[in-house]
């Protein structure tokens, strides 16, 4: 029997880890994705890349551009478009939501994390706004002392 903590790292396809050093995360949504059978396929493989994609409003519709999903090995000629946008299905209101925000303040829809949850794909966005290179100086910085902090404490408990 499988316990919970194995059953949640099966779940996770693929985590975009640069989009939390480029962005300032502000707030998280989890959409699902309109995806064709030999997509999800792939994406069992996970064969993605996050590569510049993001999430836009148009047509009061959510479309996630610029995810590449490799097509299926052992699909036929019938495979999809790797580099197509992709619908999301998102409420009305979190579109209207979501859209207000993105125009007025300059913000961003970038994916952080697609998953598997109950059989089904999701992704994970994350309302964001871009980071200036100080920022990122200061990030990395904190985390080397953070770092080298632990590697002292685990080192003086050894002496002990």
């Amino acid at each position: 029997m499988a316990s919970q903590a194995d059953d949640e790292q099966s779940r996770n396809i693929a985590t975009n880890r640069r989009a939390r050093h480029e962005y300032e995360i502000l707030e998280t949504i989890e959409a699902g994705l309109v995806l064709r059978g030999t997509e999800v396929k792939s994406l069992r493989d996970s064969q993605v890349t996050f590569k510049d994609a993001y999430a836009t409003i148009r047509n009061a519709e959510g479309w996630l551009r610029g995810c590449h999903i490799n097509p299926y090995s052992h699909g036929t000629d019938a495979n999809h478009d790797p580099e197509r946008d992709r619908k999301l299905l998102l409420h009305k209101k979190e579109i209207s939501r979501l859209a207000g925000k993105v125009s007025e303040r300059g913000l961003t829809l970038v994916p952080l994390r697609l998953y598997l949850k109950n059989g089904r794909v999701k992704i994970e966005l994350g309302l964001a706004r871009g980071k200036k290179l100080h920022d990122k100086r200061s990030a990395i910085k904190e985390r080397d002392v953070k770092r080298e902090m632990d590697h002292a404490a685990r080192e003086g408990r050894k002496r002990w």
